[in-house]
């Protein structure tokens, strides 16, 4: 197991991947084992591989630690199935609190307004 200290990771993180293809890598922060840096590659030997990395990937994004787009990279999901599956787990795809929906509303009809001369009463959507 190769050792690699914060720093040097920052610095050039392009090496310490590579490496991590071929083994594992310790992380070290201030000389104290930090981190395990670990190639998805490798893990191929681990049963349910598939289901491991889905279920990383919509916890990581359940704790808000990825963005629904990285999240569906680690699943190994398009971006519309991973969308689908945290729905249905009940995780709120956007995080909005009730006041910033509202301002997105209001900006949105605002626009509509300014845009096409129309209340969001009388907006019709055109189909493509």
């Amino acid at each position: 197991m190769q050792t690699v200290d914060l720093q040097q990771l920052k610095s050039d993180p392009s090496t310490a991947l590579q490496s991590a293809e071929q083994e594992l890598i310790m992380v070290t922060n201030q000389g104290q084992p930090d981190a395990l840096l670990v190639s998805m590659n490798q893990l191929t030997d681990i049963p349910n591989l598939e289901q491991v990395r889905l279920v990383l990937g919509i916890s990581m994004f359940r704790d808000k630690q990825l963005s629904i787009g990285a999240a569906a990279k680690v699943a190994g999901k398009p971006l519309a199935e991973m969308l689908t599956l945290v729905s249905a787990a009940g995780i709120p795809v956007a995080d909005y609190s009730e006041e910033d929906a509202n301002t997105e509303a209001s900006l949105i009809e605002r626009f509509s307004s300014d845009l096409f001369g129309a209340s969001k009463d009388n907006f019709i959507p055109r189909g493509n």
